[in-house]
């Protein structure tokens, strides 16, 4: 017994066995489960709810009876899975939001398109609606394969007969193992004018298909945009289209306006779409909306937004558009069971089956209803014949000994066949009468043309053809109603008007050399004096009047760049010391400064260039452009030059206009007091990530401290580690080429040489204010008109006295105090 045991035990890997489970499982979910049918458009579960509905006489015709009799039924018949699910199904068919043409109608709560749940089955009532008797017409006739059901007690169908395309009429949308289908529904008159001119037009192609069938028609109307999207998707089964709300801008009294909305995207739940909205009202992301309302009733669906005077409605409503569900993408992936196994087909293919589908049907309905006709009159043929002798027949009849043996009588007496004999017998006599042989006569013509016209129908194909032309074409007169979407061929841009977003304000903006930037309105600077919140240790890198709708770009000494639109700055009051971009920007250096901010008022045209300069010896050119900031620009810097190490810092950005490409030239300083000076035009043009070319040929232990642009009408200031301070003309350095080592910019001492730690490129007639700063974080203002011009070998004069404020450590220009007028 042991042995017996062990001998029926196998030794599989687990990657076999579930492998081997797992394409059961797969192949299940996919054929009769997730994808419908090509032929009727039905998945088995939808299928199953319709077949049991109708077996059980719940029609159209006939009164509602409750939900919970059917799902039942389909349950404990066909479809042994929870009951929820086949409700489910069962609530899809008879929603009018989801499907173009219902296939059930139900009495009670059936939900709603705010996704409300619909009522228990046991509330709801429900039938088979009009049309879905099409789908299931001629079931009887063995039109299509019946197999049994899963405990083999029932019969159930493998396809109804359809006789609508429903797979394009109301659409589908599944997801199973390795696949997905997204079929949009259609319009039920326009689908069947395509099919009728594909059934005279063999050779027809999906543009031919497209004159009859320009785009889906959804239940919910709206507007659909994208002509090639949806001629990619009738071609292949994969397309993108748009699909927007419709909307009316309504003027009202006081120079108010609302924008109404009447139509909704297919499948967007309006519920959330209006919560939505009204969070953005709610939260000021847009100015100008005041209410959002769900007006919705019986007699239709109707949001209302309230805009404020003056409110750009337009702006508004494209903020809305692309900011919520009011207008979504809708994808095609057509995907549907085709000869028993999942394919991807476009419009045609997807025709071509359903009218293969009723080709069969009808023939098999032909057949059926021919064997039925030439049964029936056989029969006739026979009674018609024992009516012509009637006598003898009912002599032979009394004189047999009960019922068989006057069949068997009847046909060995006058060669009646079995099924003639058995009508005979069974023949009331209240028949008996010359009026009904004229009936029986009439019958046996009616019959005999039958016979002849079916004949035809399963002989010649053009006769099968008409036929179902004017059964199609019957449906379309009956169950046909008018397009409700829109099709637009282009897609519309969405473009946001910032005025919608961003109020349009003048502020104050500061941004600090440690890396602290605010903004604050007009009116808290001008009431703040001289407060403005920053250390005592740090410095005014920019200040200045800016609108909330313009950019900044903030430059530090690390070669990083951080954008952001004005309107994103914190607002703060004059007097607090603002954010630092620490708090919102990773990976900045404890050390690391600003060292330059510039404001734009539109980063889609950023032009010109930026010289950057690093103080191991690099130089380079960046195009604006490239700078233009990206999704991450909230959390992370870009970088405009890639430094070699972390001793490298930017000492030199300035932008370059197109007009300074050709007449600018670069000067160089370095703290060895060497100065060099070339045309801008031998520093190439690189990427943000890249490290530039060698500026200049530096000594041991030498650095670049200033780099600057400059012409033949400037001159240089210098700053000394002791204090010196001397300006000179452009042309005392001579211009030669990019990466020599320069010429002596002050006289070499033996004894405490004066070494170069800032260099500054002024106007030589009306020079700016020069601020040095020391060590001590001491400021000494200098006036370079106050000193007379010095030639290049000389060291200038000392206008610092390091013992008592410091060492200088740099120079810059003067910030001109802001005055608000």
């Amino acid at each position: 017994m042991a042995e017996d045991i062990n001998s029926n035990i196998q030794e599989l890997s687990l990657e076999t066995v579930m492998g081997d489970r797992f394409g059961r499982y797969s192949k299940y979910i996919i054929q009769d489960r997730a994808l419908p049918d090509i032929r009727d458009g039905l998945k088995p579960v939808q299928r199953r709810i319709l077949y049991a509905m109708n077996k059980d006489g719940n029609t159209y015709d006939k009164q509602f009876r409750k939900s919970a009799k059917s799902v039942g039924n389909v349950m404990g018949n066909y479809h042994p899975h929870g009951d929820s699910s086949i409700y489910e199904a069962m609530i899809r068919m008879s929603q009018s939001w989801k499907l173009r043409a219902p296939l059930i109608e139900m009495h009670g709560n059936n939900g709603s398109i705010d996704n409300d749940p619909a009522a228990a089955m046991r509330y709801t009532e429900a039938r088979l609606s009009k049309l879905a008797g099409e789908m299931l017409r001629d079931l009887e006739k063995d039109t299509v394969d019946m197999v049994l059901n899963f405990d083999d007690t029932e019969y159930e169908p493998t396809v109804l007969p359809g006789h609508f395309p429903n797979l394009l009429v109301n659409g589908a949308t599944g997801i199973s193992a390795g696949y997905a289908t997204n079929i949009p529904p259609h319009n039920l008159g326009e689908i069947i004018d395509a099919t009728v001119y594909l059934l005279g037009h063999e050779h027809a192609t999906v543009d031919d298909l497209l004159t009859f069938v320009p785009g889906p028609d959804f239940p919910t109307g709206a507007i659909v945009q994208g002509a090639e999207g949806i001629k990619a998707a009738y071609k292949t089964g994969k397309g993108r289209i748009v699909v927007r709300s419709r909307t009316a801008i309504v003027p009202l009294k006081g120079g108010k306006s609302q924008i109404v909305i009447s139509e909704i995207p297919y499948e967007v739940n309006k519920a959330d779409l209006v919560r939505k909205m009204d969070e953005i009202r709610a939260n000021k992301d847009v100015a100008g909306m005041t209410e959002v309302r769900d007006e919705s009733d019986r007699e239709g669906l109707q949001i209302v937004i309230e805009l404020s005077k003056d409110a750009n409605a337009d702006g508004i409503l494209q903020y809305l558009f692309k900011k919520t569900d009011l207008q979504v993408a809708y994808h095609f992936n057509m995907v549907a069971i085709h000869n028993q196994r999942p394919e991807q087909v476009g419009l045609l293919t997807a025709l071509q089956a359903f009218l293969e589908h009723q080709e069969e049907v009808i023939t098999k309905r032909a057949r059926y209803d021919l064997k039925k006709a030439q049964d029936r009159q056989h029969i006739v043929s026979g009674l018609i014949k024992a009516l012509s002798i009637l006598d003898e027949v009912i002599a032979t009849i009394r004189g047999s000994q009960d019922r068989k043996s006057a069949k068997g009588n009847l046909i060995a007496a006058y060669d009646f066949t079995e099924a003639q004999a058995e009508a005979i017998v069974t023949l009331q006599l209240y028949r008996l009468t010359n009026t009904d042989v004229t009936q029986l006569q009439a019958e046996f013509e009616d019959l005999n043309d039958q016979i002849a016209q079916l004949k035809i129908i399963l002989t010649d194909p053009k006769a099968l053809k008409k036929v179902l032309k004017s059964e199609l074409l019957a449906i379309k007169k009956e169950y046909a109603t008018p397009r409700l979407t829109e099709i637009q061929g282009e897609v519309q841009e969405i473009k946001i008007d910032k005025t919608v977003t961003v109020a349009n304000e003048d502020v104050v903006l500061l941004v600090s050399r440690a890396g602290y930037l605010k903004r604050a309105s007009l009116r808290s600077f001008s009431a703040s004096g001289n407060d403005n919140g920053l250390r005592d240790d740090d410095e005014i890198v920019y200040l200045d009047k800016v609108n909330t709708l313009q950019h900044v770009f903030i430059f530090t000494n690390k070669g990083n760049v951080i954008y952001r639109p004005i309107h994103e700055i914190p607002d703060f009051k004059w007097k607090d010391a603002g954010e630092h971009l620490s708090q919102t920007i990773a990976g900045l250096s404890g050390d690391e400064v600003v060292m330059k901010v510039v404001v734009v008022d539109d980063i889609d045209a950023l032009t010109g260039e930026w010289l950057i300069a690093t103080n191991d010896g690099y130089i380079k050119r960046t195009n604006f452009a490239d700078l233009a900031p990206r999704s991450t620009y909230k959390k992370k810097p870009a970088t405009f030059i890639k430094l070699k190490d972390d001793n490298s810092l930017v000492v030199g950005l300035h932008y370059v206009d197109e007009e300074k490409l050709a007449f600018d030239e670069v000067f160089l300083a370095s703290y060895n007091a060497q100065g060099l000076r070339y045309n801008l035009a031998e520093v190439p043009t690189t990427g943000p990530r890249t490290a530039g070319v060698k500026s200049m040929n530096l000594v041991a232990g030498d650095y670049i401290v200033g780099a600057d642009l400059i012409t033949k009408d400037d001159a240089i200031a210098l700053i000394s580690n002791r204090g010196a301070f001397k300006w000179m003309a452009a042309d005392e350095v001579p211009v030669t080429s990019r990466a020599k080592k320069g010429v002596a910019i002050m006289r070499e001492l033996k004894s405490i040489p004066h070494r170069v730690v800032g260099a500054v490129v002024v106007p030589k007639t009306a020079p700016t204010a020069l601020t040095v700063i020391t060590d001590r974080n001491q400021t000494i203002d200098i006036m370079p008109k106050e000193h007379p011009m010095a030639q290049r070998y000389s060291n200038g004069s000392f206008v610092i006295d390091t013992d008592t404020v410091g060492v200088p450590t740099r120079m810059q220009p003067v910030v001109t105090p802001l005055i608000l007028v």
